[in-house]
């Protein structure tokens, strides 16, 4: 066991509960939390997530999840959560690159979202969730809550999916923007009085804004400055939930990745080309950032913290992608350098990204998965010592 090792949050489901999941991904005439619409999926997700808080604790992790078997995707279930949202199969999923990094790889449609009403986050299925989760934990556990970042829900709601407009329930971006955040603030004040004590945001869409990301739909533009107000608005948005979520006595953490769908990436983008604005300017206490390969680029991009002495870095040197054990000598190199750069104890390892960031999880089996999560407990505990 060792603290220095932490994981990213989602871990691969079991067959029993994927029974459940497979029916979900192909049909819209449900409803979230789609209890009532399936006879049993409720107490097997109970069972299920019973199960995987024991595997954890067995396993020695330090800070644990309900492996987010709640979820269906890392993201969208928070907004399906939210009142005024409803959920569609879409003509297309999304579109990550596939292994052979040529063509194309679609992912489940079931990602329409259709705003019907004002946004609210009052009795927000998550917190139901992590009350069970704190009830089927340990006693003296540590447990943390992941949830889809608010400014790329925002991004997405608005850059990609324009569901503000004339005749539209917010007429404005700005409307929209702010009924988003006031949401968000009424589930992470429930999300506080509840005995919620850290708040992890997920978010996979800095590398947009990174001029060196031949994949983002931005190439060519990334300088220009109506992009880079788009990108300050988005640390802005982040900003606000943060400020207010420490105002609460919450810790506040983010995980940053490009892309985990079925062992497959979405983009390329280094940190060095953002960090300035995302990791020097978003008030996050602990930043999980990946680089288990080198579409992030070098480590230098660390120096940004060097001014943050507050802040926590997880290094996810290591991949939830494949399902062999990792190459250590290159784990403990990248280590090093990073020492060099930030301070040892400011310092954490993990995978890059969860083993399951959609129910149908990477390209491994459960066996691998713990045998990758032990590999990294004994790197970081010979390495640190702690």
């Amino acid at each position: 066991m060792s603290r220095k090792f932490q994981t990213v949050g989602s871990l691969l489901r079991p067959e029993g509960l994927l029974k459940y999941k497979n029916q979900i991904e192909h049909r819209d005439d449900i409803t979230y939390p789609f209890y009532n619409d399936f006879e049993g999926y409720e107490a097997c997700e109970c069972e299920a997530t019973k199960d995987v808080v024991k595997d954890q604790t067995r396993h020695g992790l330090t800070i644990l999840t309900d492996g987010e078997y709640s979820k269906s995707m890392w993201h969208l279930d928070f907004v399906w959560g939210l009142k005024g949202i409803d959920r569609y199969i879409a003509e297309h999923g999304y579109f990550f690159r596939d292994k052979d990094l040529k063509g194309h790889y679609e992912t489940r449609r079931d990602i329409g979202i259709r705003i019907t009403g004002p946004l609210s986050g009052r009795n927000h299925h998550f917190n139901k969730v992590f009350k069970r989760l704190t009830e089927y934990a340990p006693p003296d556990a540590v447990v943390k809550q992941c949830v889809w970042a608010p400014a790329h829900a925002y991004t997405e709601l608005t850059v990609f999916d324009k569901l503000a407009g004339a005749g539209c329930v917010y007429e404005t971006n700005d409307a929209l923007k702010q009924g988003l955040v006031n949401a968000y603030k009424e589930f992470v004040e429930e999300y506080a009085s509840i005995g919620g004590k850290i708040l992890q945001f997920d978010d996979c869409l800095w590398e947009l804004f990174a001029a060196d990301n031949e994949n983002s739909p931005f190439t060519g533009s990334a300088e220009s400055p109506e992009l880079q107000g788009i990108a300050e608005e988005f640390v802005a948005i982040n900003n606000e939930v943060i400020d207010y979520g420490h105002s609460l006595g919450l810790t506040m953490w983010t995980h940053n990745c490009r892309g985990n769908y079925s062992s497959r990436n979405m983009c390329g983008g280094s940190y060095a080309a953002i960090a300035n604005l995302f990791l020097g300017s978003q008030r996050y206490d602990r930043f999980f950032l990946e680089w288990d390969d080198d579409r992030a680029g070098s480590l230098d991009a660390l120096a940004t913290f060097k001014d943050k002495p507050e802040a926590e870095i997880v290094l996810g040197l290591l991949s939830s992608k494949t399902n062999t054990l990792d190459d250590e000598d290159r784990v403990i190199h990248l280590l090093d350098e990073a020492c060099n750069i930030i301070p040892k104890e400011r310092l954490f390892l993990s995978h890059q990204c969860g083993f399951a960031s959609c129910d149908g999880g990477n390209e491994l089996t459960k066996d691998e998965q713990w045998a990758k999560i032990d590999q990294g407990q004994k790197l970081a505990f010979d390495y640190w010592r702690e």
